[in-house]
């Protein structure tokens, strides 16, 4: 008889014994809760390794300057560059306002009054654009104004102009032109909800008194309409004096905007203060503008009554 058969261990494990072994207990435990543990540990460890990879990073490598200082604020306000980057912004922000309300209101205008059973169909005709992407409509504006694009290649082939123009991309204008698309149903569907809330019988009485569709217009259904065309103008005001990819996609150098600047300082400039006051002061302008815009229109509202 050899020496494996007389007792010592096979070289390999049977079929068998591994099936057994596999189905174990302390095997199918550790199966079990080896997953969850490795989780749970990385959870606990990982953020100690990076507080101290930063803390370590800190001290050796980065001077870090805590003294209190409002020289980031200064060169934010009087820095020339900062300052035009400014107005423009503000510039574009009200242009693009002023332009969007003065497009959706004849368009919520239509819809509440002369819509009919087919308000609903209207509403969701005007979201349809808002199914893909901001970015995706953006890049669209910037071929339909290129070079070599679509309105370009329309006027030429109507004979209004021989060659393309530049001047329609790259500048505040085609800013202001894609901005004012991206943000109409936003202001479209305030000026509706507005505009529905307005009681019938007082235009059908003014209509009765002697007042014509204008007239009528002017003095029942615009001041009535007024809270949403206020709403309208700052929903789309506020935010876009801080979009920043509308003008590095079609603004080119003459429509940067202060949030490229801002971008710019936390990004590549790592000077992250001034970043930082430059956000706060556009906020603060903001904010003036727009209740400043609030109470003017409240006065127009009161003279015109």
């Amino acid at each position: 008889m050899t020496v494996a058969a007389e007792g010592s261990p096979p070289l390999r494990m049977t079929r068998a014994r591994r099936n057994a072994l596999l189905q174990s207990e302390p095997v199918q435990g550790f199966a079990l809760i080896s997953p969850t543990f490795l989780y749970a540990l990385i959870l606990l460890v990982l953020p100690i390794l990076v507080v101290i990879a930063h803390s370590f990073w800190t001290q050796h490598y980065l001077t870090i300057d805590r003294t209190f200082t409002l020289e980031n604020y200064r060169v934010a306000l009087t820095e020339p560059i900062y300052r035009d980057l400014l107005w423009r912004s503000l510039y574009i922000s009200l242009t693009v306002s002023l332009f969007t309300v003065v497009l959706a209101y004849p368009i919520a205008y239509f819809i509440s009054f002369h819509g009919g059973r087919h308000k609903s169909l209207w509403l969701f005709l005007i979201t349809i654009p808002f199914w893909t992407s901001y970015l995706l409509r953006v890049m669209s504006w910037k071929v339909i104004l290129g070079y070599n694009g679509v309105l370009n290649s329309g006027l030429m082939g109507l004979g209004v102009i021989d060659e393309p123009s530049t001047a329609l991309l790259y500048n505040s204008s085609a800013v202001i032109i894609t901005l004012a698309h991206a943000w109409a149903a936003f202001a479209i569907l305030p000026i509706f909800v507005s505009l529905e809330k307005v009681d019938r019988t007082l235009v059908e009485a003014a209509t009765d008194l002697g007042d014509g569709p204008l007239r009528s217009f002017l003095r029942v259904t615009l001041p009535l309409s007024a809270p949403g065309v206020i709403s309208a103008a700052l929903i789309v005001m506020i935010p876009t004096v801080g979009d920043y990819v509308t003008p590095k996609l079609v603004g080119g150098k003459d429509g940067v905007m202060i949030a490229n600047a801002i971008q710019a300082q936390f990004g590549k400039a790592a000077n992250w203060p001034l970043g930082a006051a430059l956000s706060v002061t556009t906020m603060v302008i903001v904010t003036l503008m727009a209740g400043a815009t609030v109470l003017i229109i409240r006065a127009l509202q009161r003279l015109a009554r």
